[in-house]
């Protein structure tokens, strides 16, 4: 078989077709981002975001996850592609439906937050901020090892 391309990567928003243990163990075993994530949380987080699952023949091998009130603000999230997937276009591809969805045009500020992908990204127009200063957080690293630990 030769090797998978992006016209036979299909995108869907519906939330049925979402392999919840797949995503959950991309996010708790190879994600940075949130290693050691438990199975409820993520389950909480896809219930309250608009979802984005890449499949091939049916297997899921992408994923993407906005969080939003579709009228302001936006903040795209989990986005990763299975490791043996890569190099095949399949992250433009999300990015591209992300940005297309109607309940996300038109919106204030949508924003990321990546360590490694901004060539990724930078094509869609997300940027370093104009004013970091002006954004604050709260942060709290290692979370999911730590309440693991106690």
């Amino acid at each position: 078989m030769g090797k998978n391309t992006a016209e036979s990567f299909r995108i869907s928003t519906d939330q049925a077709e979402l392999d919840v243990g797949l995503i959950h163990d991309f996010l708790a075993k190879q994600a940075y981002w949130s290693r050691d994530i438990p199975r409820e949380i993520v389950e909480r987080s896809l219930a309250a975001s608009l979802c984005f699952g890449g499949y091939l023949a049916g297997q899921q091998v992408a994923f993407a996850r906005v969080v939003s009130d579709r009228a302001t603000f936006a903040w795209l999230a989990d986005v990763f592609v299975l490791p043996e997937h890569r190099g095949n276009g399949f992250s433009k591809a999300m990015m591209q439906a992300v940005m297309a969805h109607p309940e996300l045009q038109g919106l204030r500020r949508f924003i990321l937050g990546t360590s490694d992908a901004h060539g990724l990204y930078a094509p869609f127009g997300f940027a370093v901020p104009e004013t970091p200063g002006g954004l604050m957080e709260i942060r709290v690293n290692n979370i999911y090892s730590k309440a693991l630990a106690s």
